[in-house]
């Protein structure tokens, strides 16, 4: 058995323990990454956007990832049987970043994770949290299980649980709750996009509506791989019968612009079905540790926010801990809780609206209201604090307020 003491100890390598890492190496503090998978693993999550660059340029990540050529995501196209709904990240109400990456995570989360092992952060691999304990302090033992299944220990001063769909503590401290979010599942794969256009047309992330409750994603990679995936309730996934295989081989027939490109490519992998993906937990933190990214909230992947709220929340707590490592008083409630909170309710608020046709009604209303639009394009780029912003600060309200308006007027002119 052996033993060791670091300042933090982090949960999980994806994004957003590499973003609180890296901040924490910079600032002086030792920290130690303990991550269950092998690197590069597959991990699904694969559309960003354009706030998360804000954090890997803040902690000296973005150069490392320029590096690697991914594909430039300038925006989002939505398709309603013939109507075209396309957000430019150009045209958005908030100041910031115009574009980001579609990217396979296994590569990408791979570049992060070697960037830091290079800089001097100690990054174990194919080691396992298995248990926890905090003392009154908020220092804490952790146990870990290496390869060889041996145990190791480990004392830390704070945990930062990035371990996503791990759900590290909320699994061992019973934080778990059931989401807010409608019940959905999916089924996703990745395809050699052989038939891919030529031109932006290939390039394009595209969500392609089939009905309200159903969706398929399209995102190309600069790789030449293209990942694909069906969103929709679950009794809708239940009514096919077979392999997953033979389930999205049934699932793309329902998609008329994409069912040519991809009906008869091979799989580079059987297509993976998770059910009732959406997670929540009863609290963001705790004495000694915090939870961020999908180790925190899941949400729906309609509107591609995990990878921002996972590297948004990571670098907020690694923030906060450095505070209070160097003597500094911080309010965890207000500081963190209460503003990962809003940017998590801001964007459910989305997604609700999303399946309950609301926000629908008003990506593919014409003719488009461009100062709306503007302001919604802010929120679809991750800028969901900015409270100029009226879709931000009334998102409880504005979208079906507008939704009835659009509605009643439809009804009007049909009298």
């Amino acid at each position: 058995m052996q033993n060791e003491s670091v300042d933090v100890l982090i949960i999980g390598a994806g994004p957003s323990g590499i973003v609180a890492a890296a901040h924490l190496y910079n600032q002086g503090h030792k920290v130690k990454i303990i991550e269950k998978s092998k690197f590069p693993r597959f991990v699904i999550g694969e559309s960003l956007l354009p706030r998360c660059m804000d954090h890997f340029e803040e902690v000296g990540l973005l150069d490392c990832l320029k590096a690697k050529h991914f594909e430039v995501k300038s925006g989002a196209r939505f398709l309603s049987n013939d109507v075209v709904c396309n957000f430019d990240f150009s045209q958005k109400h908030t100041k910031g970043w115009d574009w980001t990456w579609q990217v396979p995570r296994a590569d990408f989360d791979n570049a992060l994770a070697t960037e830091l092992i290079n800089k001097g952060v100690d990054i174990n691999f194919e080691q396992e949290v298995t248990n926890v304990v905090f003392n009154a302090d908020g220092s804490s033992l952790t146990t870990i299980k290496t390869e060889t299944e041996e145990n190791h220990f480990i004392n830390a001063k704070f945990i930062i649980d990035s371990s996503g769909y791990g759900r590290v503590l909320p699994r061992l401290l019973g934080l778990d709750k059931p989401s807010s979010i409608p019940t959905h599942s999916s089924i996703f794969t990745h395809v050699k996009d052989i038939k891919r256009p030529e031109g932006k047309e290939g390039t394009l992330i595209t969500f392609d509506v089939i009905d309200k409750d159903t969706w398929f994603w399209v995102i190309p990679f600069s790789n030449g791989i293209t990942s694909i995936g069906f969103v929709g309730e679950n009794s809708l996934f239940e009514g096919y019968e077979g392999s997953t295989t033979q389930v999205m081989n049934n699932m793309l027939k329902l998609s008329n612009y994409y069912y040519d490109r991809f009906s008869d490519l091979n799989y580079e992998f059987k297509p993976v079905h998770i059910k009732n993906y959406s997670k929540a937990v009863t609290k963001l933190y705790g004495k000694g540790f915090a939870l961020t990214g999908n180790s925190a909230e899941f949400l729906d992947p309609v509107f591609s926010s995990g990878v921002t709220f996972a590297t948004e929340s990571g670098l907020l707590a690694a923030k906060l801990i450095s505070k209070e490592l160097n003597g500094e008083c911080v309010n965890w409630e207000t500081d963190y809780a209460n503003y990962i909170s809003e940017g998590v309710t801001v964007f459910s608020s989305y997604v609700k609206e999303w399946y309950t046709g609301n926000l629908q009604t008003l990506f593919f209303h014409r003719p488009e209201n461009l100062e709306v639009k503007k302001q919604i394009c802010a929120v679809l780029a991750g800028y969901v604090w900015d409270k100029s912003n009226p879709f931000v600060k009334k998102h409880n309200r504005i979208i079906a307020s507008m939704a009835h308006l659009i509605n009643m007027q439809k009804e009007t002119s049909t009298k």
